[in-house]
């Protein structure tokens, strides 16, 4: 008899799929200028602050323009690598460095900013490692447990509920970060589109 499948097992193995077949490849190779690069005027990206470091452009916590701003490569992987999978890892993984009551949209768990294509490529895989072994060392109990006050606006739902929306934004930025690379490229004379 086979034994039952673990729910954690089957979230990790998929967002794992898919970065190996479809995100990394498409990684492979990012130079600054395709990760800086504006299609239209107008675009949110990563920007350096004026308070030293790197900031992503948001309107956070205000409502997000309609439409909202196309965003560059360099937007897209800082959200993944930072808020996407960064703030999550911390809150619901971390060292215990941040207060327990901090719910996981406070700033002291997000990591820096990365202002470079390798240095973004890099955080994506810390990050993603983190939130990763994070959940595949939870049981079925618990990604099936209400995640509590750390969850936000997520706090009355299962874990499970939280590692979908981040599988979702992953793949969905992820996808993007691949249209507008085969973007770039065309639009700069290159040959030679990635494909997965």
């Amino acid at each position: 008899m086979t034994a039952p499948a673990s729910w954690g097992r089957l979230l990790v193995d998929q967002l794992d799929y898919y970065l190996s077949a479809h995100l990394r490849p498409r990684l492979a190779g990012l130079t600054d200028d395709e990760f800086f690069w504006e299609p239209v005027a107008g675009c949110w990206s990563v920007r350096a602050d004026p308070a030293g470091g790197w900031r992503i452009e948001t309107s956070w916590p205000e409502a997000e323009p309609d439409p909202p701003p196309v965003t560059t490569i360099g937007w897209r992987l800082g959200h993944l690598a930072v808020t996407n999978l960064g703030s999550r890892a911390s809150a619901f993984f971390g060292d215990g460095s941040v207060p327990p009551d901090a719910d996981m949209f406070d700033d002291r768990h997000r990591p820096p900013v990365p202002g470079t294509a390798a240095d973004a490529v890099a955080l994506l895989e810390s990050t993603y490692a983190a939130w990763r072994d994070g959940i595949a060392a939870l049981s079925d109990d618990q990604l099936a447990t209400p995640i509590g006050p750390r969850g936000a606006f997520f706090a009355d739902q299962p874990m499970a509920a939280l590692v979908l929306h981040v599988s979702r934004e992953t793949m969905h930025h992820g996808g993007e970060i691949g249209v507008l690379r085969d973007l770039y490229r065309q639009s700069h004379g290159e040959t030679g589109l990635t494909t997965g």
